[in-house]
């Protein structure tokens, strides 16, 4: 299923517009009490927080040639760098169109459409690597269909992190110290493209990445994800796995609760990965009382009014009492659910050496 529009004129004037998002100071209670940690708000900025990759990337491919003038740009999401996408399209004058799947949200789609962006629908997920994979297929069908289409490719694009670097120097002309670094993760592009740049000027920085129940990123295998936006069936190339210091699995009953309890106790929330990044930034200022701990919170809470804040759909799927503190494992490739925390981060994608025998 398709929708067609008619291709943007170039509007240069919007990308002043990208950036400079809040940043806020949250202290209400998330799986027990704790000092405090500044979150970005990148949900309230013009675009979304992935206006900014959407914007490098899109530049890059002008700048190296590989995107001409008012060609068609493609490409995969899951909701949040489509967004973006359809801001970069506007401000460059690039048609845009979006694989996305069966369970977009509703009130998403209609946004996407209002902002120009053209939808192409998969209806159901391939039988490995789930929708996301699916996703790929069409999107790679599409392009063969479409000669001079651009793809962004999210995943390996090195200007998807480089689109970072504007908001690493936000967050140090608000602050002059930072300790740890709580970031997300799913295509990799953000925590690579923040961290990079603060390690430069704070070489103490510590890096904590937050994933998704059920994702391979880090090493376990891809399982069936309710939470959208966190997470991956693949493992994306954008992944600086040598850059983390540690990792945190968190699972949907303890991201619905920490976007409740932060809707509830400091208006600020959001979806699923605000969710998951609140409750374990809220662990790291419990746990390191005198650090000064950052995140970002890639949304609002909008997007999620039938999902994480609809009693009858957290009814549903059995989202009950969360987890109050991680569950420690020896390595990532161990699976295990829930909330759960592990110290030893190594490349999934490097084999691991035989042991002696």
């Amino acid at each position: 299923m398709t929708t067609a529009v008619r291709a943007p004129v170039e509007n240069r004037a919007l990308l002043g517009l990208v950036g400079q998002s809040p940043l806020a100071r949250v202290t209400t209670d998330l799986a027990g009490p704790h000092p405090g940690f500044w979150a970005k708000l990148e949900g309230l900025g013009v675009g979304g927080m992935k206006a900014r990759p959407a914007v490098s990337m899109l530049l890059g491919a002008r700048a190296r040639g590989e995107l001409p003038p008012g060609a068609p740009v493609m490409e995969s999401t899951s909701g949040t760098l489509g967004i973006g996408l359809a801001f970069a399209g506007q401000a460059l004058g690039h048609p845009v169109t979006l694989v996305v799947d069966a369970e977009l949200e509703p009130p998403l789609r209609k946004l996407l459409r209002a902002y120009g962006a053209r939808l192409d629908f998969v209806d159901r997920p391939a039988r490995e690597g789930g929708w996301q994979a699916a996703r790929l297929l069409r999107l790679h069908e599409l392009l063969r269909r479409t000669p001079g289409a651009y793809w962004p490719d999210q995943y390996g694009n090195p200007d998807n992190a480089a689109g970072y670097v504007s908001l690493a120097s936000e967050l140090t002309d608000r602050l002059d110290r930072i300790d740890i670094l709580v970031c997300s993760v799913g295509s990799g592009g953000h925590s690579a493209g923040i961290a990079g740049p603060l390690r430069r000027r704070l070489p103490g920085l510590r890096l904590i990445g937050v994933d998704a129940t059920g994702s391979t990123i880090f090493g376990p295998p891809a399982r069936p994800r309710l939470m959208r936006g966190l997470g991956s069936s693949i493992r994306p190339r954008n992944v600086l796995y040598a850059a983390f210091d540690e990792v945190h699995w968190v699972g949907p009953a303890e991201a619905v609760h920490a976007c409740r309890r932060l809707a509830s106790g400091n208006f600020v929330s959001g979806g699923w990965s605000t969710g998951a990044v609140a409750l374990v930034s809220a662990w790291a200022a419990r746990t390191h009382p005198e650090a000064v701990v950052v995140t970002v919170f890639p949304d609002g809470p909008e997007r999620y009014l039938g999902t994480v804040y609809d009693d009858a759909f957290t009814a549903a799927h059995g989202l009950g009492e969360p987890a109050g503190r991680p569950v420690e494992i020896p390595h990532p490739a161990v699976e295990a659910g829930g909330w759960t925390r592990c110290r030893s981060v190594t490349d999934p994608r490097v084999p691991r050496p035989a042991p002696l025998p």
